[in-house]
């Protein structure tokens, strides 16, 4: 964006914001004439600071007056009713020059999302001997288009989840929560997934207390399957399964596996040992145990009753 009959003093504080707009696809072209936006990111909230046009060849610059470097900044194009963003910018004095923005054309059709990758982190057992289960999800599109959807009948991904999990929360990752729904035993995403990169998906639940197995359904072509189990006498049953040995994660301790190339139907199985003993699980066995001592002793007492003598 030129920026005309500005005195040049307002510039001392400027930095240059310029790089490319190109469209994606099985041949990479530049995009012409869209608009891209300079947005500010601060603990307050977000909103646009600047927007400008590329040019013929997918160019554009803008000028980022009084830059604050306590706040994040990140560009974003519209391209066939799809936003699509930069990685965050580093702003410093010097001019920026931002990595290419890549656009594809939208459409509901293509080939099947992959999932790449699912790790799944198993929680020692609570003091309720409930469990908590972390899994992240790495979604891959292979095509040449943004996968959409249509309407709510056709997502663009689904995966099953273990059928005796309950209480399901969407994480933090490159897909919003808003975008995803639980539904019986299965996630369903709704969000456009563009080529490129893999796309990453969060979310948590838990096992019912005294789960003594989880079985992770296997349900379309695995890439790779990791799992952080922190009871690490737990037993895992999985094709061509691999011990990587024990990790320490913020100081906790996981036995780490990994299992590749995994098909639907292969069994995913891991075995866990009971939960934590507590004082409390006793009460019950303690108190039939009392019970039946005071039978007995009630027993015992009537049969050594003397007696009685007989009356002359």
């Amino acid at each position: 964006m030129l920026l005309v009959g500005i005195p040049t003093a307002l510039y001392s504080q400027a930095v240059s914001v310029s790089g490319r707009v190109l469209r994606g696809g099985r041949d990479t072209v530049p995009v012409a004439n869209t608009w891209v936006v300079l947005h500010r990111q601060t603990r307050e909230g977000a909103g646009p600071v600047d927007s400008v046009r590329s040019d013929s060849r997918g160019r554009y610059r803008m000028m980022l007056r009084n830059p604050d470097s306590t706040s994040g900044y990140v560009l974003s194009v519209w391209y066939d009713s799809i936003a699509y963003f930069s990685l965050p910018l580093t702003v410093t004095a010097r001019p920026v020059h931002v990595e290419d923005v890549i656009v594809f054309p939208a459409t509901s059709t293509g080939p099947p999302i992959r999932l790449a990758r699912r790790l799944v982190t198993i929680a020692h057992a609570s003091d309720a001997g409930t469990r908590e289960v972390l899994e992240f999800l790495e979604l891959e599109n292979t095509g040449v288009s943004t996968r959409v959807t249509a309407d709510t009948l056709k997502p663009t991904w689904a995966g099953r989840v273990p059928r005796d999990a309950g209480q399901f929360r969407a994480g933090q990752g490159d897909i919003s929560g808003d975008a995803m729904q639980f539904r019986h035993d299965s996630l369903i995403v709704f969000a456009p997934i563009p080529p490129g990169p893999a796309k990453q998906i969060t979310y948590a639940y838990s096992l019912p207390a005294g789960t003594r197995a989880l079985a992770i359904p296997i349900d379309q072509p695995t890439v790779e399957l990791n799992l952080l189990v922190e009871d690490t006498t737990a037993v895992v049953v999985a094709p061509q399964v691999e011990a990587l040995g024990v990790r320490e994660l913020e100081q906790r301790h996981f036995a780490a596996y990994r299992a590749r190339s995994l098909a639907p139907g292969d069994k995913v199985e891991i075995r866990l040992p009971a939960g934590k003993f507590r004082a409390q699980m006793l009460l019950p066995y303690v108190i039939g145990l009392l019970a039946i001592g005071m039978v007995v002793a009630l027993v015992w007492a009537l049969r050594r009753r003397p007696t009685p003598p007989r009356l002359s």
